[in-house]
């Protein structure tokens, strides 16, 4: 796999990120900062969402992060264990990581941006085609184009019963405009 990223555009990331982020488990500072100070290293690191599909990855989260704190893949071994993962990195600095990092990304920053990389390993069946994102974007407007004409309804049937004459004008302008974007 060709590098993406330019070893230094993952250098400049990672001090951002760990200036920025309290990791919950501290191996996990050691391990960020030793990849930093080898560029070897860091050229064949790569940023990814979903590294668990990835033959050899690191998942590393920070404390405001819901994720597990630590987790280490090599083929079908998986480990809680940080010291194994850095003898690992040590040991085959030739061989890709692939990293992924828990934190709030939302909206996602420009600078993690800049360093996320398309995960190669990731199953094609959870890959979502244009055209499904076109169906689900239409299928949310739909569903809140009608919740929004039930709650105007509600609203206007409301006005009525209480003989709110200028409550029933404003509600039945809005319900114009509705029917107009519906169409």
């Amino acid at each position: 796999m060709t590098a993406s990223v330019s070893v230094g555009e993952k250098k400049e990331f990672v001090r951002w990120f760990l200036k920025k982020y309290q990791m919950k488990r501290r191996e996990c500072v050691w391990i960020l900062n030793y990849l930093i100070s080898h560029e070897t290293l860091l050229n064949n690191v790569h940023f990814v969402e979903e590294a668990h599909y990835c033959p050899r990855a690191m998942i590393m989260s920070v404390t405001t992060s819901s994720g597990i704190p630590f987790r280490f893949y090599k083929g079908s071994v998986m480990t809680a264990d940080a010291e194994k993962s850095f003898h690992d990195l040590r040991l085959h600095p030739e061989e890709d990581m692939y990293i992924q990092l828990n934190f709030q990304t939302l909206p996602p920053s420009p600078e993690y941006l800049a360093v996320l990389e398309e995960n190669p390993f990731m199953p094609k069946y959870l890959h979502i085609s244009e055209k499904d994102k076109r169906i689900a974007e239409d299928m949310v407007a739909e569903s809140l184009h009608s919740f929004q004409v039930e709650q105007l309804k509600k609203q206007i049937d409301k006005a009525i019963d209480e003989n709110n004459k200028e409550r029933f004008l404003e509600l039945s302008a809005l319900w114009k405009q509705l029917q107009q974007r519906g169409n």
